[in-house]
């Protein structure tokens, strides 16, 4: 939940740094790549996260099985 705020809050900061200027300049094209980076980053966190409360979900269904 606190990096889901952090990432947002990153986003915010560059989406408002890219506005105040018309021509994209080099802090530009490295903000865009920091901003692709965090948020291919937030995904990657998001599938571990899933994958994990699979695995928990199925780990608790063996248990529950075993035990009947």
């Amino acid at each position: 939940m606190k990096i889901k705020k952090i990432i947002m809050l990153m986003f915010v900061v560059f989406a408002l740094l890219l506005v105040g200027c018309e021509k994209d300049g080099p802090a530009e094209n490295v903000g865009k790549k920091i901003d692709n980076t965090v948020e291919n980053a937030g995904d990657k966190m998001e599938e571990a996260v899933e994958k994990t409360g699979d695995k928990i979900k199925e780990m608790g269904d063996s248990i529950k099985d075993s035990t009947n």
